[in-house]
């Protein structure tokens, strides 16, 4: 991962207004390729953009059935990327993931079969279902951006999205991911059923056939990394940095700044994954809204799927069902708004 020092945020130019009108006729054009199949879901829709500007991976949690993997086979053909989905198991192996060496017999020589995590859109359905031996690979692969078999390192394709799943229905059988684990994803979202009028759209658009209809391509991987570069290019004021830190820091230290009860309710404040993940969700907001420019609203808007698995919450808040959102809502009111 490269680290961009402030010399280069100073070499880097702010967005002159036709980068913008041409970011906002691709977002544009990817957003109209992901409704056009998935009905509703408009937040989802907002976290795979965001995530896919900001070089981020989503964690989605939702009961099955509400359309994760239609979701993440429609952005990578929108974006004309290649799309995997994995179905986590137990049995689920690390090679079964990143890939193995294979014993050719008739060259007899050992040759090299990349696994479903070398695509520009991975699916990983219940990822809570497989070992952590599984889940450690590929959360290294997400991290790393490369993997390494039998010594040789394979870097994996860019632009790199993982969509990793997980049913909050069924515990039997799945291993919860670790915390720090869970930290390397930038957002969380919440999936929840569709209203009726939303499900009725579904029920038509199956029989009108409209949704098997593949996505064409709206643009290109090409599109998608210098949509990376723009979004790394929008300023994001001094002020801004500091009321990004002042919510993060209140996280750590809730006894400053909430009620009692509320601060009785964080075990666990977030780490600078977090900071850094607002900045970046700040950043693609913003393009989002065709500015050059961060605005406190880009903070807040996703302030629950960026925070909601940074947070561990104390045995007593659990206990007494405390929701995530409420806690990071009471954060939020804590920190004056610039």
């Amino acid at each position: 991962m490269t680290h961009h020092t402030d010399a280069d945020a100073q070499a880097r130019p702010p967005l002159s207004e036709q980068e913008l009108s041409w970011a906002a006729d691709r977002l544009g054009a990817l957003s109209t390729a992901f409704s056009n199949r998935v009905v509703g879901q408009s937040a989802l829709r907002t976290s795979l953009l965001v995530a896919m500007l900001a070089r981020g991976h989503v964690l989605l949690e939702s009961v099955p059935g509400l359309a994760k993997t239609l979701a993440a086979s429609t952005l990578a053909s929108a974006v004309d990327g290649s799309f995997t989905r994995v179905q986590c198991t137990p049995d689920l192996l690390p090679s079964d993931i990143i890939g193995t060496q294979i014993f050719d017999q008739s060259t007899a020589a050992f040759r090299t079969e990349l696994g479903p995590v070398h695509a520009n859109i991975v699916l990983l359905d219940e990822i809570n279902r497989s070992s952590a031996k599984t889940q450690s690979a590929m959360l290294e692969a997400m991290q790393e951006r490369q993997t390494s078999i039998g010594g040789v390192v394979h870097p994996l394709p860019d632009p790199f999205i993982v969509l990793a799943t997980q049913n909050p229905i069924e515990e039997e059988g799945t291993y919860v991911l670790p915390h720090a684990q869970m930290d390397r994803f930038l957002l969380k979202e919440v999936l929840d059923y569709p209203d009726v009028s939303e499900e009725l759209e579904v029920l038509n658009r199956i029989e009108d056939g409209s949704i098997d209809a593949p996505a064409a391509p709206a643009v290109s991987t090409n599109d998608i990394l210098t949509l990376q570069n723009l979004t790394r290019r929008v300023v994001v004021d001094e002020a801004i940095k500091r009321y990004i830190v002042d919510l993060v820091a209140v996280t750590r230290h809730p006894e400053s700044a909430l009620s009692d009860s509320a601060a009785r309710a964080i075990e666990y404040g977030a780490s600078p994954r977090a900071s850094i993940a607002f900045m970046a969700v700040a950043r693609a907001l913003a393009l989002l809204d065709g500015r050059a420019h961060v605005v406190p609203e880009d903070v807040v808007a996703l302030r629950h799927a960026v925070l909601r698995h940074r947070l561990v919450l104390s045995f007593e808040a659990q206990a007494q069902r405390v929701s995530p959102t409420d806690v990071i809502d009471a954060v939020f009111k804590a920190v004056p708004t610039p």
